[in-house]
């Protein structure tokens, strides 16, 4: 495809990855057979707390096709998974941060925990033997509820007795106590964030091979971020040489944020694959992905708005409780504190700020990001407080929303972050206009008449995305960088090979990052290739999470291609004997300004790989460059959502029956991509509203939604057809660019918009997530009475 003439930017190209997905002709990591392939099968624990007083695996070692039998025994000498963020508590302490081992060794402390690998020739004979593996458990203890697990009386590990990890805060606690003294009005909630089970099309899967001729080891792996895969597991678990590992994350079906961590499954399949000499595949079944994936959110909050008498807000004083699971995942510890606590100021001025978050461990699977990751949680907060208090004072919430915001920018929050630009104001006009609220009250009746109750509730959002600077998150505990890498090798033809560290998996990367290139170039989209995903290709990278694929690996990409381009001037201007600086870059030819004098970008191109055309001594051949962007501060999306719901009073059944979103991206690069994107986080974040929970048994620990009859996933007839516009938008002023995250905002903002509108529909104040039909019709009983 030839540029449009105002280029590819701004223009909605179909997804060129598409055409493979469609046809059958994608590879993921179940795809990959090697030769000599073999299987794995884990044995996971069958209680949420116990003693291992014995692992017998003579009988699984002797049956048929049988290749190696390991348990945690076997895994002493080597670390433990690692946590990349270190937390440090109100008392200056170091967060507890117990071995989490790569097979459970003495302990089990979820149901799922890992705590045998089998290895058979076939997977049939691997589940076999699997379930010969003699366990003899002695049961302990569990505790698995949040809000009670701080001092309870099970013992999740030694090193933290009271299953604290830590207690964090973030703000100003004086202020924000001194300006609920003086409050005209307080809005106060206590609710918990449902725990969500993430559900990718394609579970988590991992094949290991090793190399003795060079001592080398591959693993193919459904994961979003290989080099940090690689690293953590070759630094921290295994000793490994990184440059011995070669990590190549295939076509990923879906993440989420739960593709994003170092697990056990692939660390334990590296370290036997040389064992065995032998390459070994394990694929989750669903129900094995319902126990082993990090889960997401769980929180227990007791939240506080403070206000004066017209209504606007003196401060917020929040207290969360925040469930860590069993051990501390990779990104575990940060999700519930920099990434949640700093985004509760949300879109409005608010003077004060505190929040205190204590990090809890209980015998349930690790929680850890999932879309949205600490945004949507602190959203929730947020939203929910504003929406109640307008109810509260008699105040129309668009009106109390409008009378806190932020107006000026750069504004700097009291949480700790600086918001570049917005404009929250324009957003939520355009949302109204968007859902009709000036007919809401004539469909309001319209749905009475049937015998039905029905609500409106808003929804405005803020969220941080490509989180940066590395400096600055290093002195808040990250344990990694935050930049990311791009190269941009164009061959002699004038075709190019792009290697970004982004990774996709759903995202769309090789249309959008093709669009930017061949944008600033000049060249047709299909001379674009974009290689993501394997460490052997690759130079570095960061991965994919926190929207931060276009904003931070665009930009390094971007970085890279300009430096191509200064390149070709100084090749330009020896072809057309001119001088440098006379040489200008536009529309894929360098031309000598102010003249028609020019040459293609292909024939410079050329130029650089037959070095006789230009003079060796000044220039090197070849037209390759690679670029690092690490940003100087995050993105910050916003908007605002309304949502219409009717609700049966004689059974609780909620439908939502229009949702309407306008969102501020900045500049949009490819805008049906970006529609996608929302309208799939919208259908998250009702699925977390109405439907999903992730429950376990309190006493016992046992996952009692551990499939889908239990845990209900949201389908079509669950969601309406969706209103979703850019706004203008209000550029990034830190990257080239001009964009901000985008992949996030629908699951960040859709959530307590939904449950806005059920409580203005019911006429209750609070109402628990999910909204089910049985919770909704018990919450309508109880309003009556």
């Amino acid at each position: 495809m030839n540029a449009p003439d105002k280029g590819f930017i701004g223009q909605s190209v179909k997804r060129r990855e598409d055409a493979r997905f469609l046809t059958g002709r994608g590879q993921y990591t179940d795809d990959i057979v090697l030769p000599r392939q073999s299987y794995g099968v884990f044995v996971r624990s069958a209680y949420a707390h116990a003693r291992l007083r014995r692992v017998d695996t003579a009988a699984a070692a002797a049956a048929e096709g049988v290749l190696g039998v390991y348990t945690g025994e076997h895994f002493r000498a080597v670390g433990g998974l690692p946590c990349g963020w270190l937390i440090t508590s109100t008392d200056g302490t170091p967060m507890k941060e117990p071995k989490h081992p790569v097979l459970a060794d003495g302990k089990v402390r979820y149901v799922g925990d890992a705590l045998a690998l089998v290895v058979a020739e076939t997977l049939a004979q691997a589940k076999a033997a699997a379930a010969l593996v003699d366990v003899d458990y002695e049961e302990l203890p569990a505790v698995a509820d949040t809000a009670s697990a701080a001092g309870h009386a099970g013992i999740v590990h030694d090193e933290a007795p009271d299953n604290r990890s830590y207690v964090w805060g973030c703000g100003d606690k004086a202020a924000t106590d001194a300006a609920f003294d003086r409050a005209a009005h307080v809005t106060t909630l206590q609710f918990r964030n449902n725990r969500l089970i993430p559900n990718a099309i394609e579970p988590r899967a991992a094949n290991a091979s090793y190399s003795p001729a060079d001592d080398s080891y591959t693993l193919y792996v459904a994961n979003q971020n290989p080099h940090v895969e690689r690293l953590l597991m070759c630094a921290f678990v295994l000793g490994i040489p990184e440059h011995k590992l070669r990590v190549v994350a295939p076509d990923v079906g879906g993440g989420f944020g739960s593709k994003i961590f170092l697990y056990a499954e692939e660390t334990a399949l590296v370290w036997a694959a040389k064992q065995l000499g032998r390459p070994i595949k394990w694929t989750a079944e669903r129900s094995e992905s319902f126990l082993s994936d990090a889960h997401g959110r769980d929180h227990a909050t007791k939240a506080e708005l403070a206000l004066d008498g017209d209504g606007h807000f003196l401060a917020m004083r929040v207290h969360t409780t925040a469930n860590l699971g069993a051990y501390l995942s990779t990104f575990a510890s940060c999700v519930p504190t920099i990434l949640y606590a700093t985004l509760l100021a949300g879109q409005y001025k608010t003077p004060s700020i505190y929040a205190e978050v204590t990090g809890v461990f209980t015998n349930t699977a690790p929680v850890d990001a999932y879309r949205g990751a600490g945004r949507p949680e602190a959203t929730y907060v947020v939203e929910r407080l504003v929406e109640t208090a307008a109810h509260e004072l008699g105040l129309d919430p668009a009106e109390i929303r409008r009378r806190n915001f932020i107006t000026q920018f750069p504004y700097a929050t009291p949480v700790g972050l600086t918001y570049d630009t917005g404009d929250y104001d324009a957003t939520l006009t355009q949302v109204q206009q968007l859902a009709d609220v000036a007919g809401f009250s004539a469909r309001k009746a319209v749905s009475e008449a049937k015998g039905l109750k029905r609500g409106i509730g808003y929804s405005t959002y803020i969220e941080a995305c490509g989180l940066a600077p590395s400096n600055i998150a290093g002195a808040l505990g990250a344990r990694a960088g935050l930049f990311e890498a791009g190269e941009v090798r164009v061959h002699p033809t004038g075709k190019v090979t792009v290697f970004t560290g982004s990774h996709s998996h759903g995202q769309g990367h090789e249309t959008t990052f093709a669009q930017v290139v061949a944008d600033r170039l000049g060249i047709p989209l299909e001379d674009v290739d974009i290689q993501h995903g394997d460490t052997g290709k690759v130079l570095f990278g960061m991965g994919t999470y926190g929207s931060r694929s276009l904003a931070v690996g665009g930009t390094a990409i971007l970085k890279a291609v300009d430096k191509v381009i200064a390149k070709g001037r100084k090749i330009a201007a020896h072809l057309l004997e001119a001088s440098e600086g006379d040489i200008e870059f536009r529309n894929g030819e360098y031309r000598i300004a102010g003249t028609d004098r020019s040459v293609p970008f292909a024939q410079v191109s050329l130029t650089a790989y037959v070095p006789h055309n230009y003079p060796l001594d000044k220039l090197e051949p070849g037209l390759n460059e690679n670029a690092f962007y690490d940003p100087t501060n995050f993105t910050y999306p916003a908007g605002s959502y309304v949502c219409e719901v009717e609700v049966d009073p004689a059974t609780g059944v909620v439908r939502v029956d229009r949702f309407s979103a306008v969102d501020d991206f900045g500049n949009i690069v490819n805008p049906m991509i970006v529609e996608g994107q929302v309208h799939g986080g919208i259908a998250q974040g009702i699925g977390q509203a109405l439907l999903e929970h992730g429950v376990y048994d309190s006493e016992s620990g046992q996952l009692l939604s551990g499939s889908y009859m239990d845990y209900a996933m949201p389908r079509a007839d669950d969601l309406p057809s969706f209103q979703v516009q850019t706004a203008p938008g209000t550029p990034c002023t830190h990257n080239p660019l001009g964009v901000k995250g985008c992949g996030e905002a629908g699951a960040i903002g859709s959530p307590p918009a939904v449950i806005n509108a059920i409580c203005n529909a019911i006429g209750v104040r609070d109402l628990p997530m999910p909204a089910t039909p049985c919770t909704v019709w018990t919450a309508l009983q109880s309003a009556r009475t």
